[in-house]
């Protein structure tokens, strides 16, 4: 089969070959899945550029946690029904060497979830890494019906969704972002407000848009950057609110106010996709699966690639200038 893959960790140009593998097998509990497209998350350039905080265990990766396609063949305790099944795939490498970056892989059969036929291949090929997250930052700490939720980097991957999961368990959304094409992606995505961080005073603009006179309005912040945004949350958060995060990679060993927090009685969750419980995948599968049967998830998709041309995708990502989902698409949707 054709795969990309690495040998050794660095920049994508120096490291990434593609060429011919062995096609793999689907092992008792697994799914073997032909696959069409790949979704390219920060976590799988990070892992191959040494900058993860995984250790590099496999002599050889073929990357790529998200991935969509086709069941083509199941291994033993595997129904056979699944056979020819459209499925979306999530954390296909997690404590595995080989992701969807190639014409196939074989996983765990519960990593392969149903695809309507209503969704591409390359849309949910976008789905596993940002959508669990967001659900996840959205829903772990409690309804939220009613409620103002700030959506830090709102045109993002994650944020994207956070903005729809957010909507739709009945919260006012505010949403930051830097550009007027992100404010489109934003608002496209459901956000009732946007602020631009580069220029609004993002304090006084929450207490215009909460009522709020001081303001503090908002009840959970989905953060994108926490140690950049710290000042900012903790004058706009109400007390007893949350902070969900999942990065800070531009100040990645933040100072935490300990005594600012205590005052407002916070809850500042950390969040890693790939550590959530079971049951917390279940949840947010759930909604997605519901949401995407119900026609009512919007995807965005920035820019598609050829495996051949994986470098340059990586490098897209890497770059921090495409708005939106990046894939490597390798077959019809």
């Amino acid at each position: 089969m054709k795969a990309a893959w690495y040998d050794d960790r660095g920049p994508a140009r120096d490291v990434l070959q593609v060429g011919d593998l062995p096609k793999p097998t689907a092992w008792a509990g697994e799914v073997l899945v032909r696959i069409h497209a790949s979704g390219i998350n920060p976590s799988d350039t990070k892992s191959r550029s040494g900058a993860g905080a995984r250790p590099n265990t496999f002599p050889r990766v073929i990357p790529h946690q998200d991935g969509a396609g086709v069941i083509e063949a199941v291994g033993e305790g595997v129904d056979a029904s699944r056979i020819g099944e459209r499925v979306w795939i999530y954390e296909a490498q997690l404590g595995r060497p080989f992701g969807c970056a190639a014409e196939y892989t074989s996983i765990p059969a519960i990593n392969a979830v149903p695809l309507p036929a209503t969704t591409s291949f390359e849309e949910g090929a976008g789905l596993g890494v940002p959508a669990l997250t967001a659900h996840y930052c959205v829903t772990a700490d409690g309804p939220l019906n009613g409620k103002s939720v700030l959506v830090t980097g709102g045109a993002g991957a994650v944020g994207f969704y956070a903005i729809q999961f957010a909507r739709r368990e009945g919260a006012t959304v505010i949403a930051t972002v830097r550009t007027q094409e992100q404010a489109r992606i934003a608002q496209n995505a459901g956000a009732h407000h946007v602020l631009y961080r580069l220029k609004d005073d993002i304090v006084a603009g929450i207490a215009g848009i909460t009522g709020v006179e001081d303001g503090r309005g908002i009840d959970r912040i989905i953060d994108v950057a926490f140690g950049t945004n710290l000042d900012t949350s903790l004058k706009v958060l109400k007390t007893n609110g949350v902070i969900a995060s999942y990065a800070s990679d531009q100040t990645p060993v933040p100072a935490v106010p300990f005594w600012q927090l205590v005052r407002l009685n916070a809850t500042v969750r950390y969040v890693l996709v790939y550590a959530m419980s079971r049951d917390a995948h279940a949840k947010a599968i759930a909604a997605v699966t519901d949401a995407l049967a119900k026609q009512q998830l919007k995807h965005n998709i920035a820019a598609r690639f050829a495996l051949d041309q994986i470098v340059d995708a990586h490098e897209a990502l890497e770059s921090g200038k495409t708005v939106g989902k990046i894939v490597i698409a390798m077959g019809e949707n």
